[in-house]
């Protein structure tokens, strides 16, 4: 379980392909300072196992196939910039919400509409998780807890054939400790909705 307020900004080192799964080494020495193997580290939002520590600022992963299907994982390449946290402790404050790691699809950065001192960025929500979405409610976006500011459909689909949008505020703390700070329009990102939600529904569909 993650919180969505990212520790640290890591970098990809190196990709490797494993069959029908990726290996990851992501640098950050933050993360990495108290990691050892079998821990939780989300990584742009993805609960990830650390398989390695390496030289006391990078560990390794293992992403499987299902996981490289879902999400933007598997279009990392070295040198791109990752979010990265350690799974919550239950002794910390819960400063964001509850968070799984368990993406439940991707969205496209839209636009982005700079003003003083704030930035609003808009994104393509999937239809089919965009009943769980609402404005001022909470959704995970590459791992960063943010609350939802705007919602919309468009008259025509976009690029990735998504109508729905939704729309956040990034302050200026997240705009530089965050990828989404340099993330432009065409970027794919992980989306998580509230799980709450999500179990609302099921018990009341199961009755």
């Amino acid at each position: 379980m993650f919180t969505g307020i990212v520790e640290e900004l890591g970098e990809i080192v190196a990709t490797e392909q494993l069959a029908d799964a990726a290996r990851l080494t992501i640098r950050g020495k933050l993360v990495t300072s108290d990691a050892g193997h079998g821990d939780s580290i989300a990584v742009n939002g993805v609960c990830l196992t650390v398989v390695d520590v390496i030289d006391g600022d990078s560990f390794t992963v293992d992403v499987m196939a299902e996981t490289l299907n879902r999400s933007s994982i598997g279009g990392l390449t070295p040198g791109a910039k990752v979010n990265l946290e350690r799974a919550a402790a239950l002794n910390s404050r819960l400063g964001g919400h509850l968070v799984q790691g368990h993406v439940d699809g991707t969205g496209t950065v839209l636009a982005r509409t700079p003003s003083e001192n704030w930035e609003v960025v808009r994104i393509s929500l999937p239809d089919a998780i965009a009943k769980y979405v609402v404005e001022k409610g909470s959704i995970t976006v590459d791992g960063i807890s943010l609350t939802v500011s705007g919602l919309g459909v468009s008259d025509t689909p976009a690029a990735d054939g998504n109508r729905d949008w939704f729309e956040v505020s990034l302050i200026p703390t997240t705009l530089s400790m965050t990828n989404l700070g340099t993330a432009a329009p065409g970027t794919l990102v992980n989306l998580e909705v509230d799980v709450i939600a999500k179990y609302v529904e099921r018990l009341q569909q199961r009755g």
